[in-house]
Parts: structure tokens; sequence; C-alpha cells
């Protein structure tokens, strides 16, 4: 096996966005809402059968690749935890406009609820921004009592929901991580490579103007008094949804909470200073620069900015070399979970 530079994914979705997707890409944008590609995706769309998974270049899905040799994609530790699933979904997103304050399950949540394996924690890496004060919002910034947030929603409430919640500006380099039950939004401009869990479970605090058809599509079919339930009311400070700024060719971008969940860092090329990454799958959205990617499983790679490239657990390690930049986004630690949420 070998690196292998994965064909786009883009994925429609009811806000609008993509353009920046297209200019990293250095190829037209998909469509005005097409504001998402999902990167080396085993996931589907929630209620789809195939809308959300990756082919690898001659055609095939690469969930049917890594159902036929789990331990030669995932290696043998994560397949033993989790078989032939990356527990992972890597997006490049472009939000053309603002999002709804949303909310994602936790894996308890979602278990019960909904019957999937995970619930949807997620980060954000800010690769680019476009307009001016770009930001995003999360976590409650003083305690809501569930009759107020309840309010809200059934007036919705829309200055109320998005001011409730903790102004973030943001800018490229920046990590943001957000566990699953807090509630957030994502603003206009902002270009992310997206790390979270494999699903696509949101309840839509806001779906009044948004393009939802009714309160059944905004709360996945639970109805609100369910919904609910799954929002984290307490207040946070804002503080504790950025990750580590650090240096070096191999820099780690999020908290240690989050590596149950997944991993992400920034890889930073520079001629005569490679960057070496150890063995294991992971997936590479290369955002600036050009140059060659090296594995023990074949010959060197050419990269450039825009490619999104799958590298497999048995091409071995692989180094990063020219000038260039990328973001590493890797599945969970499989020592810090049983392969349950």
């Amino acid at each position: 096996m070998k690196p292998i530079v994965l064909p786009p994914n883009g994925i429609p979705r009811l806000y609008l966005g993509g353009k920046a997707i297209g200019e990293l890409r250095g190829m037209p944008p998909a469509g005005e809402r097409v504001p998402e590609d999902w990167v080396g995706s085993t996931t589907t769309v929630f209620g789809g059968d195939t809308l959300g998974l990756s082919a690898l270049p001659g055609g095939d899905l690469l969930r049917d690749a890594i159902a036929t040799d789990p331990i030669g994609w995932l290696g043998p530790d994560h397949a033993a935890h989790f078989g032939a699933d990356p527990a992972l979904l890597v997006k490049l997103l472009d939000a053309g406009e603002r999002l709804p304050v949303h909310v994602h399950p936790d894996g308890r949540f979602a278990q019960a609820a909904l019957g999937t394996r995970y619930g949807k924690t997620e980060a954000w890496i800010v690769i680019g921004t476009s307009g001016d004060d770009v930001s995003v919002a999360a976590g409650f910034r003083e305690d809501v009592d569930p009759a107020t947030l309840e309010r809200w929603v059934a007036e919705q409430d829309h200055d109320a929901l998005l001011g409730a919640l903790n102004p973030l500006p943001v800018q490229p380099g920046d990590a943001i991580f957000i566990p699953a039950g807090t509630p957030h939004a994502i603003g206009r401009g902002s270009l992310i490579v997206e790390l979270q869990e494999p699903t696509d479970l949101s309840i839509l605090l806001e779906w009044d103007g948004f393009g939802i058809e009714d309160e059944d599509e905004a709360t996945l079919g639970l109805g609100w008094d369910a919904a609910l339930e799954c929002v984290e009311l307490g207040a946070c400070d804002a503080g504790v949804f950025r990750g580590p700024r650090t240096d070096g060719p191999v820099a780690s971008l999020l908290p240690p909470a989050a590596d149950r969940f997944f991993r992400a860092d920034r890889i930073t090329a520079r001629p005569g200073v490679p960057a070496a990454l150890p063995q294991g799958f992971s997936i590479l959205v290369f955002t600036e620069g050009a140059g060659t990617l090296s594995s023990d499983g074949g010959e060197p790679l050419e990269v450039r900015r825009g490619d999104t490239v799958l590298v497999p657990h048995a091409a071995g390690a692989y180094r990063v070399e020219g000038d260039a930049e990328a973001i590493s986004s890797r599945p969970p630690e499989p020592s810090l979970n049983g392969g349950k949420r």
C-alpha cells in the first residue's frame, strides 16, 4: 500500500459555500450549495445510503476497500478496537454564510436515542478566512435554564440564541475543539478542515430561515423534548475551546481531551527540513506550497496545495519534503477507549 491522492467529494448542503474549496483545490466550485468536501470518508449523510462515501481513484469505495483489509489500512491496534471503521470523518468546510446555532449529541445520547455507535465531537482547523472580523461561536457565556432555551427555540429567537454564545474571533492557524453537547455556530467566511466522529448528527436550535422544512428535520426526528436533553446548559469560558499553539515540523493542534476522538497536527516542511511522521492511517490536506511525500511503501508522491492524500497504515512511516504545509488528521488513540463511546 502507498499514499493515495483522493478525488474531490463535494457534498450538497442547505447553506451557501464552496468557492473557497474550489480555490484551494484549483478548480471551479462544485456549486454554490456544495460547501463541504468529505475527505477519505466512510460515513454517509444522515438518512442516506451512499452520499458522503469517498471513492478511490479507480472508482471503488474506500469503505469497501478497508473492509477487505482493515489491518493493512488502519493498523492492528485500531482494527482490534474499531474493526474496519476508521472512526473518523474529515471535511473541508467553506461557510459562505453563517451556519445556524446547533448542537451535536454525545455518544451516550446518540446510542440511546438514535441507535448509532458514535456521537459527534468535532474540531475546526482554520485554514482560510475571507472578510473582516471572521468568527465562530461556542458554548453559553452564562448558565441557561431549560425553560429559557425551550422558549428561545420555540420562538426562534435568533438574536438570543447566537448572543448567548461565546464569540471566538478566528484567523488561519487557529484550532477549535468542540465537545459534543456544546451549542455552536460557524461564522461566514471560515474555511476549515473539520475533524469529527463519523456521524452526520446535528440538532438545529435555529432552523427557521435556514432552509429546514420542519421541526422534525431540525431534531433528527426526536422532537424538541428529547432533542434538547443533549444540550450542555452550563456556562463555559471561551478559552477552553482553543487548541495549543506549538511550533516545529510536526505540531499538535488539539488538547489532550481530543485524543480519544481524533488527533490533528500541522505539518510544515521547509527546504532541508522535512517533516517526519510515524506509521499510521492519516488524511492530509495540503494547504500551502508543494513538495513530495515519501513513505516506506513506494516512490515519492508529488503533492501541492489543495491535494488531499490518504496514507494507509501499511505504507509505513512517511515524511513530507520541500516547501509545503498540510493538516494531518488521524483516528482516535485506541488505547484511550475500547471502541465505544
